[in-house]
């Protein structure tokens, strides 16, 4: 990531862990260095065309997640809730208690279309027999399985899951509808404990894989109607762990926003990528702004705070939504949120609009900053003015965009 501090490339250390080399810091590294060159030889089209494909290929690296399970158990609304939405939308994977899923179904992500939550038929049924079951679904595509189970996970789900240990391929196991299990357990208890209930609810589901030949489930219990409740968050850390490094901001990117942390991880993500784009905005297509002294291709700028908005649900639909679903009217829901894009449609005007009102301050920072970077790599003082402004409004408005997204989870949705 780079740092708070400095709008330079960032060093990038490549480490290693369980997954082996980390493929993400070692591109970044090279990426990093053959920027810094084409800049020192004063050729900075091929430093823009160098970000420019970083960019696109780190932006469309495909994430495939299959879940799966019997009918009846909330895979649907498990599905649906993992990309953000609710049975009731459009986009939303059919739900019903008998089996809808002929067929293995991708549902891309309402914003992420890179990434596609598989909707995969129950194990053991006459189309989908347990012993072709892997092939049929061609599980060769997945990055990694979701199985879903309301009660017990039984004999399919166990031939599944050693199925998917022996290929190579990452399973969890997602007791669902845990809500449902509080709800009625103090009928049976005489001293209530819902932590109590939870752990045996758990060590049940573990139990009974174990008995069945599966080694060291992984099993999280879930309440899809309430993600941010439960071990969601621990699934959700447990994924981001085990992916290659080159598809963990992909995931992280992906998920809902349910607690601060995952917002904290987004705007990294986000950050991470800043410099690219104010290279590209200062030298691919820039023109001079009336009134701003620098050159800027306010279309990159445009389409980033658009890529903000929608990962930290800040765009309109997601404004509204909110505002619905919890009674909170839309005005009282825009005065919390400081950022003046948010819930708008971000347009080039909208964005000269936020340029004129921020430059006289940022350009200020930026004259420092850009004084360090012309000795060290050579950029002209023009574009170096330029790229460290763009660099800075784009921090500063991702910086106050994830305290807004902030807001709304605590004061709004009142999640801690």
């Amino acid at each position: 990531m780079s740092s708070e501090k400095s709008s330079c490339p960032p060093t990038v250390v490549s480490s290693t862990s369980s997954k082996g080399p980390d493929l993400k810091n070692a591109k970044e590294s090279k990426v990093a260095e053959d920027i810094k060159k084409a800049i020192e030889n004063n050729n900075f089209s091929l430093a823009a065309s160098i970000s420019q494909k970083y960019l696109e290929d780190t932006n469309n690296i495909p994430l495939n997640i299959a879940v799966t399970g019997q009918s009846g158990v909330g895979k649907s609304t498990f599905l649906n809730a993992f990309r953000g939405i609710d049975n009731t939308d459009e986009r939303a994977a059919p739900t019903g208690e008998v089996e809808t899923t002929m067929k293995p179904k991708a549902y891309p992500h309402p914003t992420y279309p890179n990434v596609a939550l598989w909707d995969l038929p129950g194990i053991g049924t006459p189309r989908y027999p347990a012993d072709q079951y892997m092939k049929l679904v061609e599980f060769e595509k997945f990055d990694f399985f979701i199985l879903v189970s309301e009660i017990r996970f039984n004999e399919n789900d166990a031939k599944l899951a050693k199925e998917i240990k022996k290929m190579g391929k990452k399973l969890y196991f997602v007791r669902s509808k845990i809500d449902n299990s509080l709800r009625v357990a103090p009928r049976s208890q005489k001293e209530y404990d819902e932590e109590k209930t939870l752990q045996e609810i758990r060590e049940y589901c573990i139990r009974g894989l174990k008995e069945q030949g599966v080694a060291s489930p992984q099993v999280f219990l879930v309440s899809s109607f309430d993600l941010h409740l439960y071990e969601f968050r621990a699934l959700q850390d447990t994924m981001e762990r085990e992916l290659p490094s080159h598809k963990r901001d992909v995931l992280i990117l992906a998920l809902p926003n349910i607690c601060k942390s995952t917002i904290y991880k987004k705007k990294e993500v986000f950050r991470s990528q800043i410099w690219h784009y104010a290279l590209l905005s200062a030298t691919v297509e820039a023109v001079p702004i009336p009134a701003i002294s620098i050159v800027v291709d306010v279309g990159i700028l445009v389409k980033v705070l658009q890529d903000y908005l929608f990962g930290f649900c800040l765009d309109k639909r997601s404004l509204e939504k909110c505002s619905s679903s919890t009674n909170t009217p839309l005005d009282e829901l825009r005065a919390m949120l400081n950022c003046i894009c948010c819930g708008k449609d971000v347009t080039k005007e909208l964005v000269l609009l936020m340029l004129k009102s921020a430059t006289v301050l940022l350009i200020g920072l930026a004259a420092e900053e850009g004084s360090r970077w012309i000795p060290f790599i050579g950029i002209p003082i023009a574009a170096a003015l330029s790229f460290t402004t763009i660099y800075k409004f784009l921090r500063s408005n991702l910086n106050e965009l994830s305290v807004d997204a902030e807001n709304i989870l605590t004061k709004v949705l009142a999640i801690k």
